[in-house]
């Protein structure tokens, strides 16, 4: 329990002491009594209630506080390397040596405001922060989050435009021949760049025209690749594969064979593809084939397309696409699923002619 005293040194004035959750004494001088015993039942509410906040946990900068919460962090390596860097390179030179219960909601607005970084970039640069300091307030060394009401810049309204079939050939025809066969599959099957250098040959089923994603490959700091798991649970999925694509697969390995957990897209020694090398590959073939801009991503985009003109319903190319949910599936594609005005007409018209009784009296002639 917390108790009220006079000061002891001969100055006029109080003293609220109290020991906090750790068993450790602290104290805090007041010129009123009325104020220590104020402030000694707000510290007995707080140890009480377990929202006590220890007064000197809030000293400790942003960026020794950061730094402790990126070591608990559960974070794949890549994710734990691009966060470190945005924190050092956007954040600490503005917060880094802030005591953490003094940032106020205006700066973490001036931080973002200042950031000069495209609107989707600073999004990831914010979502850190607040995660930071969300985890400060749930380790309670600060009372409230100082991210409210934070206004982030508009993103602006992109529309994909995917790829026609001939750009699609057209790659195929300007790549490595070794990587032919990745532009197949990429287009064919909508994988994302990391499951396409981490496919194996035993993940795929020619009888059965399929093929199983069960991990990724991924650059490692430092230079040479990690072998890591797929970017989250829906990624784990089994793709039909179109006979194109299998006949793509079956000449590749013709070429260049391999068997069992052998990688089938690899450099010429055998090791598994990077992003980070494999960019030397992609740039002269996209420039040969006149697309400059295009990157890998864009054979998803149009396997999506693909998809969609077939007509098959957002929750099935959500699936092919390996996405957690078909709202995300929605807000990047729902501009390229068909309007439908007249079967929407139709639809109405149906249901009042024959299933809705008449909402007035048909006159006599």
């Amino acid at each position: 329990m917390a108790s009220v005293e006079r000061r002891k040194d001969g100055r006029p004035g109080y003293v609220t002491r109290w020991r906090d959750e750790a068993g450790k004494q602290r104290k805090k001088s007041f010129t009123r009594k009325v104020d220590a015993d104020r402030f000694r039942s707000e510290v007995e509410h707080r140890m009480n209630t377990g929202t006590y906040i220890d007064p000197a946990a809030g000293k400790m900068t942003f960026q020794s506080y950061a730094e402790k919460w990126r070591a608990m962090q559960p974070h794949r390596p890549n994710t734990a390397a691009r966060i470190g860097y945005a924190l050092g390179k956007h954040v600490y030179p503005v917060l880094g040596q802030r005591p953490v219960a003094q940032i106020r909601t205006s700066e973490i607005q001036a931080l973002v405001t200042g950031l000069d970084l495209a609107p989707s970039s600073v999004r990831p640069v914010y979502a850190t922060v607040r995660a930071i300091l969300g985890a400060a307030v749930r380790d309670r060394l600060i009372g409230h989050d100082p991210c409210q009401r934070i206004k982030l810049p508009e993103l602006p309204h992109e529309e994909i435009v995917p790829l026609t079939v001939d750009q699609v050939d057209a790659l195929a025809d300007a790549i490595d021949p070794r990587y032919r066969a990745l532009v197949v599959v990429g287009a064919g099957a909508g994988l994302r760049q990391g499951e396409l250098f981490g496919l194996q040959v035993a993940d795929v089923d020619f009888l059965r025209r399929t093929v199983t994603l069960d991990r990724q490959v991924q650059p490692k700091a430092g230079g040479g690749t990690l072998v890591g798991p797929l970017k989250n649970r829906a990624s784990y999925r089994t793709i039909p594969l179109g006979q194109v694509v299998v006949d793509a697969l079956a000449a590749h390995l013709k070429d260049y064979p391999a068997k069992g957990t052998a990688w089938i897209f690899r450099d010429p020694a055998g090791n598994a593809l990077s992003r980070n090398t494999f960019n030397d590959t992609w740039e002269p073939a996209r420039t040969g084939a006149g697309l400059p801009d295009v990157t890998m991503h864009d054979l998803r985009h149009f396997y999506a397309s693909a998809l969609i003109r077939a007509g098959l319903n957002p929750k099935v190319v959500a699936a092919r696409l390996g996405h957690a949910d078909a709202s995300m599936t929605l807000k990047v594609y729902t501009h390229l699923w068909p309007d439908d005005e007249d079967r929407s007409r139709q639809a109405i018209d149906d249901v009042f002619r024959r299933d809705v009784p008449r909402l007035r009296p048909v006159k006599e002639a």
